[in-house]
């Protein structure tokens, strides 16, 4: 199996706002879909970790085990 590639937020891609500013984007957001809403919301994810958006990265599920508690 191949090592897992790892992501890191690009802290670049964004830009500080006012919070005037960003109440203003957030009320652009609202004449949208909920589908169109969390596709930007994904594009917006990909755009800050540096991801394909057609080949988002896998979950590592090897990070977490299930156990059943004994009783």
């Amino acid at each position: 199996m191949a090592a897992p590639q790892t992501y890191r937020m690009d802290k670049t891609a964004f830009r500080l706002q006012t919070v005037e500013e960003a109440d203003e984007a957030m009320r652009n957001y609202h004449n949208h879909s909920i589908k169109e809403r969390l596709e930007i919301a994904f594009y917006l994810t990909s755009v800050a970790y540096k991801f394909d958006m057609n080949n988002p990265p896998r979950m590592d599920k090897t990070a977490f085990c299930i156990k059943k508690h004994e009783e």
